[in-house]
């Protein structure tokens, strides 16, 4: 394909509460056995986009080693591959990415190197399959500068937390509204970008030279009268995981047998660094339903409607409903844990209860030393 990839990958969210204070938004836990990221790269493999760089910032270590091989994602090549770039203190810049334009002006170098003619731009925080070749067909038919992958959300859903897009007819963005107080529009940006490279190095030069460090604001909003920006429509699943409630959402999605399939069993495939952990184990009195149980996990007790990841362990006559345990984490037995999630490497003590609400999903963190107890 004729583009380069970007994963914008440095950001964090005061809405993930307790869950972003040791990972970045990017590497959190997905589906069982994967990590956020795990989506955009994969897409980007899949579109054949043989060169990405990945752009890091908060909380990047466990993000770093889940990037530390190329080969996951099949970038271990001698053309292109998988590139990873934190700020760095230079001669020109000494600061963190004070946004997204400036966390490109800072590894500007990346692109003017580059030589295919057009940029990938996708955030790492969604969770989606997509063609990147098909939106790029389309921003080169419809002659724009830049093209945005936008969706329609359904009656109800809040569109407030992301940009709202107005579009005509032809498919032109009219109007362009990051996180509005009062939504004109269900049509929201999914943070997904196409835009010729060096239109974009253009763009982010006159941006850094005017003190502006946001794309979406000082490049999209402010330009959209200026240049020719088009919304390509997206109608398959597509999900944004920067707040707790959308986070628990996207995880209780994949019990779903329709989400499952679409991700797991058709083409193309979505991959992720490969632990070598045993099959999940089932004891005598351990009872499952409708959940999602990862490699390396024992089960014990009851787990109704959850998603346990890598290496959790579920002690005798425990109860988990509608939870999402992440990875590393020994439940005590006796323990009764519903609508929450338990963050990673925990140990929950045996005869405790934590029980949060469909509406107010409750974020267990015991700090608890394990071999101490």
């Amino acid at each position: 394909m004729r583009a380069v990839g970007i994963v914008l990958a440095g950001g964090n969210s005061k809405r993930m509460r307790e869950l972003s204070n040791k990972r970045a938004i990017s590497a959190m836990p997905i589906a069982g056995s994967y990590r956020s990221i795990d989506f955009a790269l994969s897409n980007m493999t899949n579109s054949h986009i043989q060169s990405v760089a990945v752009f890091t910032q908060y909380n990047s270590r466990s993000l770093n080693e889940h990037l530390s091989s190329s080969k996951w994602w099949d970038f271990g090549r001698k053309q292109g591959g998988l590139y990873v770039f934190t700020p760095t203190i230079t001669a020109e810049s000494s600061d963190w990415y004070r946004g997204t334009a400036d966390a490109l002006y800072q590894n500007l170098t990346f692109l003017k190197n580059s030589h295919e003619p057009y940029v990938v731009i996708a955030a790492g925080d969604g969770i989606y399959k997509l063609d990147y070749g098909k939106v790029l067909e389309y921003h080169i038919e419809k002659k724009a500068d830049i093209t945005v992958v936008c969706k329609d959300l359904q009656e109800g859903e809040d569109a407030t937390r992301f940009g709202v897009v107005r579009v005509n007819d032809d498919g032109r963005i009219e109007d362009f509204e990051e996180k509005p107080m009062v939504a004109s529009s269900n049509t929201i940006s999914c943070g997904i970008y196409v835009v010729r490279r060096r239109q974009l190095i253009e763009l982010i030069e006159r941006c850094a030279a005017e003190d502006r460090y946001d794309f979406v604001r000082d490049v999209l909003v402010r330009y959209r009268n200026l240049k020719r920006i088009y919304a390509y429509k997206m109608d398959t699943y597509w999900s944004n995981i920067a707040s707790v409630e959308s986070y628990y959402k996207t995880n209780m999605d994949f019990l779903k047998p329709e989400v499952r399939d679409f991700f797991f069993k058709q083409y193309p495939d979505i991959y992720t660094k490969v632990g070598d952990n045993p099959p999940a184990k089932y004891n005598p009195g351990a009872a499952v339903k409708n959940s999602l149980i990862s490699s390396g996990c024992i089960i014990n007790g009851t787990v109704e409607n959850s998603v346990l990841f890598r290496k959790a362990y579920i002690g005798n006559n425990c109860v988990i409903k509608n939870s999402i345990i992440l990875n590393d984490v020994y439940i005590g037995d006796n323990t009764v844990i519903e609508n929450c999630i338990v963050e990673s490497r925990d140990t929950i003590r045996a005869n405790t209860t934590h029980i949060g609400t469909p509406d107010n999903i409750k974020i267990v963190i015991e700090k608890n030393e394990r071999y101490t107890l």
